[in-house]
């Protein structure tokens, strides 16, 4: 792959790359770089794509989800790692009691807590179930492209999404205390 179509290729997608990687993190700066990070195995990769196989779109999806959920093992992995001198304070050995937020640009809204409530059980959510969710629910792709992208069944991809709805509803009852 030469420059000109590299760059070709990083217009024509910059934008999906990015938006799905933020639905994944949801941090703008951590979406900024797993975003790059899928750039470079695109670029590193290209002689391994099969148009056959799948179109280029559904390949660079696949490689964004994947560099996604690659990166939220690797920060759980350091999270767990730094569990318990995380938490406490360094300076004074007291208990660090401030809760994550979500940093997603979307959560501007009135109902800025229901949101980013319902972002986070998303994000708990199995990856195969928060794939589903996220590339039907929030990326609005109809299901066939998502079976597609996900390599499954259509049949598959309605599976995984009446779980996951049926999940969130019973998490967002559970914190509701109904």
């Amino acid at each position: 792959m030469n420059q000109a179509q590299f760059e070709s290729v990083y217009n024509e997608y910059k934008n999906l790359v990015y938006n799905v990687c933020l639905h994944y993190v949801l941090n703008k700066e951590d979406a900024q770089d797993v975003a790059q990070e899928v750039f470079v195995k695109i670029y590193h990769n290209i002689s391994q794509y099969n148009p056959e196989a799948a179109s280029l779109k559904t390949w660079i999806y696949r490689i964004s989800i994947n560099q996604s959920l690659d990166f939220l093992k690797s920060k759980k992995a350091k999270k767990r790692f730094g569990f318990l001198t995380s938490l406490f304070h360094p300076e004074s050995d007291e208990l660090i009691k401030d809760v994550a937020k979500v940093s997603h640009p979307g959560v501007t809204l009135e109902d800025k807590e229901s949101l980013e409530e319902l972002l986070v059980i998303i994000q708990a959510l199995p990856e195969n179930q928060k794939t589903a969710i996220i590339l039907s629910k929030i990326e609005d792709r109809p299901q066939k492209e998502v079976a597609e992208i996900m390599n499954i069944s259509v049949k598959a991809v309605e599976s995984l999404l009446q779980r996951a709805k049926k999940i969130i509803e019973e998490k967002l009852r559970e914190r509701k205390g109904i």
